[in-house]
């Protein structure tokens, strides 16, 4: 049966990508993990001995540093049986966890996981964040999308800052209607496309499906308002729980 630092780098190499770098020859069985694109470390597998963690044991024991987002957190850890500040990286949030049984694999796994998004670039926490749901404003002075969507139900629409594929977005068109018209599911992202006339300016497009057309006295500027607190929508914004359960 394969030891759990086996089955950890295993597990590390199959989800996350990533091969393990052995850099000190003075430690050959110090194995690091890295992100590949800012090149950050997201685990450690080391082995130690024991009294170095605290253990009354002098016999070489097998860990993973992580690293850990909150210090409060961290600190309510390190009182569990087999977690430890981090061994030689006791800054920045950093534990040690026992590979030797004290700690469930599944949940050493879900440390892991904290520490890859804690270490991760903007770009990969953007691609691996979950789908999430947007108010965008369409001014029909600029664009008919009204007329767009009666001849397709998909169609470009400039990118939004932190849209990304899958998110869902709510067409607020502005005056003279000033209401959410249309939900939308974002198919693609990242279209390159220039485009700059003085008041509009683009460098690049997302691909929007129609998915569902609501009243344009459903959901007006004043409702907006008053039963949501959204009393602006000049670029892409987040929406409260309440309004999502409304749109839905």
């Amino acid at each position: 049966m394969k030891s759990f630092r086996e089955q950890l780098s295993a597990y590390i190499k199959e989800k996350y990508k990533a091969s393990p770098e052995y850099l000190w020859r003075r430690y050959p069985g110090y194995a690091v993990f890295r992100h590949s694109d800012n090149q950050k470390w997201f685990a450690l597998i080391m082995d130690v001995p024991g009294n170095r963690l605290g253990l009354e044991t002098e016999e070489i024991v097998d860990i993973v540093n992580v690293k850990i987002a909150d210090p409060f957190l961290a600190d309510i850890l390190v009182q569990q049986e087999g977690f430890f500040r981090g061994y030689h990286i006791s800054k920045g949030n950093w534990l040690s966890i026992s590979l030797y049984g004290a700690v469930e694999l599944d949940e050493i796994c879900k440390w892991l996981q904290e520490s890859y998004m804690a270490t991760a670039s903007a770009k990969t926490k953007q691609a691996l964040r979950p789908a999430k749901e947007w108010i965008i404003p369409a001014n029909p002075k600029y664009y008919d999308v009204e007329t767009a969507f009666s001849k397709e139900n998909e169609i470009d629409w400039k990118q939004g800052k932190g849209i990304k594929t899958g998110d869902t977005v709510f067409l607020y068109v502005a005056a003279p209607v000033s209401a959410i018209l249309y939900k939308c599911r974002v198919t693609k992202t990242e279209i390159p496309f220039r485009f700059d006339n003085g008041n509009v300016h683009m460098t690049s497009l997302m691909r929007i499906k129609l998915l569902k057309r609501y009243a344009p006295d459903r959901f007006t500027f004043d409702v907006l308002g008053e039963k949501y607190g959204i009393h602006a929508v000049r670029g892409p914004r987040g929406i409260p729980k309440s309004l999502s359960d409304a749109l839905k």
